[in-house]
């Protein structure tokens, strides 16, 4: 038997989302640098966010959600989570870990029940303000919950109060950027447009429809750079080209870190991702919440920052170009009330989320 062999196995358990598997990479590698080994368990979504994932091995798991009243659908998603929960219970039985860890998401419950079942020790980290469904159906029966904001609604009172705040894993890059000073706002004005993975399409029309309604001199100092969907790219374009404002645009940008360095503002949604990167990097915002996000968590997670001062929210029934337009041009206009909008996103930071968690989980797997 080698030392690696050795060495304590834990299993992340992500649904197969940017938002589930961020924060479970960034807990895989600091495990990793504790001498752990790490096996990944998610379904066919995930595929799309594990190319990178640090593990020695993958689990593709059949899973599906139980959402809707569709006998069929239901039937189906009864059996594909069958499969996926006596999947899990052989690879469990096969690998022996020291403990599961859920990050939320459908396709992680076959693997939490599976350990449930084998008396696995396990842990759930929600990410959102909100509990979200699976992990509401599991809170009451794992050894540790935690959460990445203070609040956690639509938990049971047991649960809310065993329920252990850690804050949300953050990329590397971002937390590289953690103590960068607010960037000088006395010259151009860096504007950053994220878009998130779902309505994407709103944003990237609504802005440059806004910016063009700015003053030409608040124009003129303007730099964009702004993630778009690629199939509506040429239209964003020539809204932009129309304001005739400098812009970068891209469906993705891979280089978060730098970009929030320079940004002066961020728009954006109000996943617990971005929410927590804004926090880290000490960045304003304006968050417009995804109407048709699970349980509405996304307008709570803005209302965390938005309460500590450093975020506006719009709600999608108000973006309009005009609405927009106008607290654009009142915050870029203020750069002593952006730099206060800065301190107080860092101010409500958590930069040791990954070690508070990677903590957590150790505690869990002893003996």
């Amino acid at each position: 038997m080698t030392k690696a062999d050795e060495a304590p196995l834990a299993i992340l358990a992500a649904g197969g989302t940017g938002g589930h598997m961020f924060p479970a990479e960034a807990l895989a590698r600091e495990l990793m640098a504790r001498g752990w080994r790490i096996v990944l368990a998610t379904d066919r979504r995930g595929e799309v966010y594990a190319s990178n994932f640090p593990c020695e091995t993958r689990l593709d798991l059949d899973a599906a959600t139980f959402r809707g009243l569709n006998p069929v659908r239901l039937a189906r998603a009864l059996v594909s989570n069958a499969s996926g929960v006596m999947r899990a219970r052989r690879a469990i039985s096969e690998l022996r870990p020291r403990v599961v860890v859920g990050f939320g998401g459908y396709p992680s419950l076959p693997t939490l029940i599976a350990a449930l079942s084998a008396r696995v020790p396990s842990v759930i980290h929600e990410q959102n303000a909100v509990l979200g469904r699976t992990n509401r159906l599991l809170a009451p029966h794992v050894g540790h919950l935690a959460s990445g904001f203070p609040v956690l609604e639509r938990a049971r009172p047991a649960d809310r109060q065993r329920n252990e705040v850690v804050g949300n894993p953050v990329r590397a890059a971002v937390l590289e950027i953690a103590d960068l000073d607010y960037p000088d706002a006395s010259g151009p004005l860096r504007l950053l447009v994220t878009g998130g993975s779902q309505g994407a399409r709103l944003l990237s029309l609504t802005v440059p429809k806004a910016v063009t309604l700015l003053p030409e001199a608040l124009r003129a100092r303007l730099r964009i750079a702004q993630q778009t969907r690629p199939e509506i790219l040429d239209e964003v374009r020539a809204l932009y080209d129309k304001a005739r404002v400098e812009v970068e645009l891209a469906p993705f940008f891979s280089d978060m870190g730098s970009r929030l360095a320079e940004a002066h503002l961020v728009i954006g949604r109000a996943g617990a991702s971005t929410c927590a990167e804004l926090a880290v990097a000490g960045r304003p915002a304006i968050l417009v919440p995804l109407a048709i996000a699970a349980d509405d968590h996304q307008r709570l997670n803005a209302e965390h920052l938005r309460q500590a001062g450093a975020a506006e929210v719009i709600s999608e029934s108000d973006l309009t170009p005009e609405h927009l337009a106008g607290r654009l041009e009142a915050l870029l206009g203020d750069s002593e009330g952006l730099r206060a909008r800065a301190l107080s996103a860092r101010g409500v930071a958590m930069k040791d989320a990954t070690a508070r968690l990677a903590d957590l989980v150790e505690k869990a797997a002893r003996p």
